[in-house]
């Protein structure tokens, strides 16, 4: 695969800014990044035989606008860019699954949300999901029992019901113990035998109050000023499917203007080096820490964090990797 990193294109994707080279013989060469609101697309080379104004620069900026737009929206009603976009075929769970995720990034201007999970062609049951209604921003991560081709497909279609109860949950305005039960109960109706691990959080943007419930799941970490300052308690319930036979507890924690909240399944502290080495919940949060402190965008953390997972198991992973980074910059005003 190509390998962005230590490119002008690559430079331009990363850090979310134009890139200008000065090198060609008689002209510029500009990569201007695909945005659809917080979410990368991709980037758009520019070529020109003279040097660009910046008023040029400004015009190339809109047309790169006006171009994601039409592959997002153009892209509901072809499969040409999505087959251009794939390198190799997509498993038939992977297609399932992939079409029920929300965007990777969505940004609030107070809050930005980062989702990523590898791998990208197959997966065993992992799935995530957010919102932001009004003041509360809404996360979820689940992780489904089963892998392997047979079972795999088991667990995504209970990744499938447990996302599905979930929204429904969410739009009826359920709480987040009501939110539990909900999907606990849709799951176990389906498939009784059937097991999910699941985080659900709500974050106040305007007041930094975060509620948390582990199902069986890491509770998650929060990160303050570059350090872990708080590893969420876990579990405080059930895993999905067994929640009749105990109550869920809510844990409640009050987060600091530039906070992260990081939640990830076990297949990123699981993954293995060739020696059977744990990558391990030290070396995760030394890795996000140290992104941090570079100043990276959200969505590149997160990209890069599953990289060191595929670099750190040579790239097999032995089990879903997925993350989700809410990163709360600052108060929201209170929406009416």
């Amino acid at each position: 695969s190509f390998n962005i990193d230590g490119t002008l294109g690559g430079r331009a994707f990363t850090l979310v800014t134009t890139c200008v080279s000065d090198t060609e013989p008689d002209g510029q060469r500009l990569w201007v990044p695909l945005l659809n609101g917080a979410e990368r697309m991709g980037v758009l080379e520019v070529v020109s035989d003279a040097t660009l104004s910046d008023q040029a620069v400004d015009d190339c900026m809109t047309v790169a606008s006006l171009l994601a737009e039409l592959v997002i929206t153009r892209g509901s009603y072809s499969d040409t860019v999505e087959r251009v976009r794939r390198r190799e075929p997509m498993q038939l769970a992977a297609e399932m699954l992939r079409a029920q995720l929300p965007p990777l990034s969505f940004s609030t201007g107070h809050l930005m949300i980062s989702g990523i999970l590898e791998p990208s062609y197959d997966v065993g049951g992992d799935a995530f999901d957010y919102a932001v209604n009004g003041d509360t921003a809404h996360l979820a991560l689940f992780d489904a029992a089963g892998h392997g081709s047979a079972n795999g497909m088991r667990a995504v279609v209970l990744a499938s019901i447990a996302l599905a109860a979930y929204r429904n949950a969410r739009r009826a305005g359920m709480d987040l113990t009501a939110t539990y039960h909900h999907i606990d109960s849709a799951v176990r109706t389906h498939d009784r035998a059937g097991m999910i691990t699941a985080v659900l959080a709500e974050l106040n943007q305007c007041t930094g109050a975060l509620r948390v419930i582990s199902a069986g799941h890491p509770g998650g970490i929060v990160l303050r000023q570059g350090k872990v300052v708080k590893v969420l308690p876990t579990p405080t319930a059930l895993p999905v499917s067994l929640g009749d036979r105990r109550p869920p507890v809510v844990v409640e924690e009050a987060l600091e203007p530039g906070d992260r909240l990081l939640l990830y399944t076990d297949g990123i502290i699981e993954a293995r080096s060739a020696d059977g080495e744990q990558f391990g919940v030290e070396r995760l949060t030394d890795f996000t820490a140290k992104a941090l402190a570079d100043q990276l965008p959200g969505p590149e953390t997160m990209r890069r964090l599953v990289h060191a997972i595929l670099d750190y198991q040579d790239d097999r992973l032995q089990d879903d990797a997925t993350v989700l980074l809410a990163e709360w910059h600052s108060p929201a005003p209170p929406q009416s």
